[in-house]
Order: C-alpha cells, then sequence, then structure tokens
C-alpha cells in the first residue's frame, strides 16, 4: 500500500480557505495527511477538525512533501515541493504571470493560463506546469444552487476590486444607492478582503431592505445566487462566466466582447436592466472565454492537483535547473515567522 502523502495548506489571506479546502477534501478522501500554517489569517477561521500547524519547526517536524500555495510567495525553508495553485482567474492582473523563483510546480486553469506558463517554464527551465483547473471551482461546479420561488427578485452580486487604481467604488457608489431606492433588486456587496476602508465607506453608507453587505469569505454562493455580477477589474468576473451568466463591469482594464463594459455611471442602470432582463449581447463571447480560461467543469480539479503533485513526487525534479536562491524573499519570512 502506498505510503499517505502529507500536504501543508499555506494560507496569507481569508480567500486562501475557499481554494484550499476543496484541496484538503480531496487528500483527506485519498488517505493524505492535511495541516495548515496560516500567516495573516487568524486561527479562528479554521473548522473543528482542521490542523493547524504554529510554528516553522511544527512544519518541519510535519515535513510535509508539498505546500499548498494559492498566494504569489512562500517560505522557501519549508520542506517539500512548493506548489502554486493561484488565488484567481484574474489574468489582466500584472503580477499573474511574474516568476519569482519559489515555485516548483503551477497548475494552471486552461489555455489562456497554461500557454505562457509552458513559454516560460522553457524559458526559466526550473519548474513545470500541468493544466488542472482551479480547485475553487470544485464546490462552485458541483453544488446545485438553491431553489428559487417564482417571481422573486433578480439579485445582483456587487463585487469591487481592492486597488485603488481599479477599484469603482467611488465612482458608482451614489449611482448604486440610487439604483437600490428605485429598484426592486436585490443587491449583495461581497469586498474584496484587501479592501480599504475608504472605498468601501460609501458602500457601507447605502441602506435599503433589498441591500445587503456580506462579510463570508464563501464566494461560490453568492455566485450561484446572482442573476448578475456587477466588478471591474476582478478576477471574480471569470469564475462567474463558468455559470453561463452575464457580467457587467465598469471601467475593465481589459474589455472584451464576453462582458458588458460601463464606462459612465449613469449608463450602469440601464446595463443592469438588460442583463438582468435577458438581454445578453456577451453570451456567446463569454462562452468561448469562459472555455479557454477553464475547459474543465467536472469539479474535479483538486484531484487533478493532487495528481500532478503526486507524478512530480515520483520523478523528482529530474531535468529542472535549480532554483534561484531568493536570498531577500527567504530572509523576508525568516525574519516574520515564528
Amino acid at each position: 500500500m502506498a505510503k499517505p502523502h502529507r500536504y501543508l495548506l499555506f494560507a496569507e489571506l481569508s480567500y486562501a480557505f475557499e481554494i484550499l479546502r476543496p484541496l484538503q477534501a480531496a487528500a483527506l478522501e485519498r488517505g493524505d495527511e492535511v495541516a495548515w500554517f496560516l500567516n495573516g489569517p487568524a486561527p479562528g477561521n479554521l473548522l473543528p477538525g482542521e490542523r493547524l500547524l504554529r510554528t516553522t519547526a511544527e512544519v518541519r517536524a510535519f515535513d510535509p512533501d508539498a505546500v499548498l500555495v494559492p498566494g504569489n510567495e512562500v517560505p522557501l525553508s519549508f520542506p517539500g515541493l512548493k506548489v502554486q495553485v493561484f488565488h484567481g482567474l484574474g489574468i489582466e492582473k500584472k503580477g499573474h504571470f511574474r516568476i519569482r523563483g519559489m515555485f516548483d510546480l503551477f497548475c494552471t486553469f486552461g489555455p489562456l493560463t497554461t500557454a505562457p506558463f509552458e513559454q516560460l517554464a522553457r524559458q526559466h527551465g526550473w519548474f513545470k506546469v500541468v493544466e488542472t483547473g482551479w480547485p475553487k471551482t470544485d464546490v462552485l461546479l458541483r453544488t446545485p444552487p438553491a431553489a428559487r420561488a417564482e417571481g422573486d427578485e433578480k439579485r445582483i452580486l456587487y463585487a469591487p476590486t481592492f486597488s485603488p487604481s481599479l477599484t469603482s467604488t467611488p465612482a458608482l457608489a451614489a449611482e448604486i444607492a440610487g439604483i437600490v431606492a428605485r429598484r426592486p433588486w436585490r443587491w449583495t456587496v461581497k469586498f474584496h478582503p484587501k479592501m480599504a476602508e475608504e472605498f468601501a465607506a460609501p458602500l457601507r453608507a447605502i441602506h435599503g431592505d433589498n441591500y445587503e453587505i456580506v462579510s463570508t469569505t464563501a464566494l461560490a454562493p453568492l455566485l450561484q445566487e446572482a442573476d448578475v455580477l456587477l466588478t471591474d477589474t476582478s478576477s471574480v468576473a471569470a469564475e462567474f462566466m463558468l455559470l453561463d451568466k452575464p457580467v457587467v463591469a465598469f471601467r475593465n482594464r481589459l474589455p472584451g466582447p464576453y462582458l458588458v463594459n460601463v464606462d459612465n455611471p449613469s449608463a450602469l442602470e440601464r446595463s443592469l436592466e438588460a442583463a438582468l432582463g435577458g438581454d445578453d449581447p456577451s453570451r456567446d463571447a463569454r462562452r468561448e472565454y469562459a472555455h479557454a480560461m477553464q475547459p474543465w467543469r467536472d469539479g474535479r480539479s483538486s484531484e487533478r492537483v493532487l495528481d500532478a503533485v503526486e507524478a512530480m513526487l515520483a520523478t523528482g525534479r529530474g531535468g529542472l535547473k535549480r532554483k534561484p536562491l531568493s536570498l531577500l524573499r527567504r530572509f523576508k519570512y525568516w525574519r516574520t515567522l515564528p
């Protein structure tokens, strides 16, 4: 019988839990061992039965075969393969294809990410690339949405990004307040964990029976409930497109025919009304884009990630160059981790 593998889940922001828990479930189903290391989130975020390692000494004693990371960096002093599983589908973000010299394996979503990373792998030579799909989408694609009552109000999910140069909250807050007052549509607002309060405050000042700001870290149920997503340049747009539902974006950095892009706040209400009413000119382009982003729709991406890790554990780093020393990045974690 094969020896169980040991996986360390490395979380630095609250969004990591929804990405890593499907991997945890898949590993435990295989009989593997799983532990968490939280460099930022409070231990209270963990669920009963989830194992927490509090110090680097405990990590070394656990001796993971692989460290699964949704963020951009990982302590290089931790044992095991360093595996990048990504924190979003947002290929339009500047840092998505940045190679920091920290990872042995990149688990990509689909053709839009696989091809660029394979080119980077050939260029750098110290990591492998395997297309697996994104583990976070497993719950989204495998869990049926809750039943809706006939005549239920249309639902809008507003999920702006946090970047000061890209967030839509300053421009849209007043317009959204007016729409909330005029229309029966139900609004749910979900802030990014990094959203500065100065950008969140105008949205918090809006009140209405049909308007709610949620603090949950679980995004999948919100995506399933919504009829339309309103965002800006956030990777949540691509997640929503996997459900084949329309996206209205405000001044998207890289707009395309797969979404409805709004440049002026005064056009927001009209665009939302059209999308909620079934006027969906982006449908065909959206389906094509979503397929290129992630063709895997079986909700089994976590299993493919573990398969890729096991394959690399079996063959080792044979044929790969030595990773850069990355002394500054090593020193950063050496100073801060317990």
